[in-house]
């Protein structure tokens, strides 16, 4: 059972859509969007500035204006604590920068914390990996781009892309790893000390 939050971002459509055991939580605004999909959420929490409503659910939390966590932050808090381990983020992109720049900083901590997490833009999704590997499915075409998410990341390997990597280091100061490209192979990243951001996208 996968766990999606519905945040007051931009909504560009499913990758996949949310099966009837899986568990949705709607982060403030994210209640729009999940009216507007003919989605009825589990949980509907925020301090609703972006909703402007206390909305007419069964199962809302009210949290403070003044907080330490963002009301994403609060929904993936609330879905770990649950015991959910793959999170699926949408409406997490788009509108304010710097609340985009937040919600792909909450992926980090959803992996420290046991669990997997994507979060999905237009025509691109982001995930992270830290001290390990992941592998992703042949493409013909698609761009992968990786960044050093929390300092240096060291031992890094990029196998299968149009550009290998064997070993290397990323540092937040210089973007070695953008725009690399899938060639119709499995590409395997991996990482043996740090964190890597992953975008992989649909672009041309």
């Amino acid at each position: 059972m996968a766990l999606y939050i519905m945040g007051a971002g931009e909504f560009y459509g499913f990758e996949r859509r949310p099966a009837p055991h899986d568990c949705i939580i709607a982060a403030d605004g994210g209640y729009a969007l999940c009216r507007r999909e003919g989605i009825m959420p589990d949980l509907v929490l925020g301090d609703f500035d972006s909703l402007g409503e206390i909305p007419d659910h069964p199962n809302t939390y009210l949290a403070p204006v003044e907080k330490d966590d963002t009301d994403m932050m609060l929904a993936i808090k609330k879905g770990l604590s649950m015991g959910h381990k793959e999170v699926h983020i949408y409406g997490g992109t788009g509108g304010r920068l710097d609340h985009t720049l937040a919600n792909l900083q909450s992926l980090l901590y959803i992996v420290r914390h046991g669990g997997s997490a994507w979060l999905y833009d237009k025509d691109a999704r982001y995930t992270v990996l830290e001290n390990g590997t992941l592998s992703f499915p042949a493409r013909e075409k698609g761009v992968l781009s990786v960044f050093a998410m929390d300092g240096e990341a060291k031992g890094v390997s990029i196998l299968g892309a149009k550009y290998p990597l064997k070993d290397g280091d990323l540092t937040p100061d210089f973007p070695l790893g953008i725009s690399n490209h899938f060639v119709g192979e499995q590409v395997t990243v991996s990482v043996k000390n740090g964190a890597l951001l992953i975008c992989l996208g649909d672009y041309a």
